[in-house]
């Protein structure tokens, strides 16, 4: 039987966060932008269509959650998140991995999508305490109630 891991790919561009329900959630280690990654705890998983339908339901509520706290995040860097991308490409790292990415219309990307575009920049280490304290508040909550 396959065990999950969070693969190394995703492993080395984020921090753990916290164990919600399904997935796990990780705070992308990029300043530019408030985003955190979502990883389904569902060992061979690609694609969306590979979850059960319980776990699609579940997915779409912790990234519901997840969005709130990018929301958080960019609140408490002092860049309030205009506007929410989810995303699921995996073109790159095919274990099914959801992003939640906090937009502006001023950020150096916009309109088009965060992937590519120049390199990414490391927090400093107040700002990233402040970012996992504002996911946490949203997030850890959540995760206590799941019972993770």
């Amino acid at each position: 039987m396959e065990k999950f891991a969070v693969a190394a790919a995703i492993a080395r561009t984020s921090e753990p966060l916290v164990s919600l329900g399904l997935c796990e959630a990780r705070l992308q280690a990029d300043a530019r932008w408030p985003w955190l990654v979502l990883i389904p705890r569902r060992p061979g998983a690609k694609e969306i269509e590979h979850l059960s339908p319980a776990d699609r339901a579940v997915l779409i509520e912790e990234a519901t959650l997840a969005g709130a706290a990018v929301r958080a995040i960019g609140s408490a860097l002092g860049r309030p998140v205009e506007k929410l991308n989810l995303g699921a490409l995996g073109n790159v790292t095919p274990q099914l991995h959801v992003h939640v990415v906090g937009r502006r219309a001023d950020d150096m990307a916009w309109p088009g999508p965060v992937w590519g575009v120049g390199e990414a920049v490391a927090y400093d280490a107040v700002s990233l305490q402040r970012a996992r304290e504002a996911a946490l508040g949203v997030l850890g909550a959540a995760a206590l109630k799941s019972g993770s």
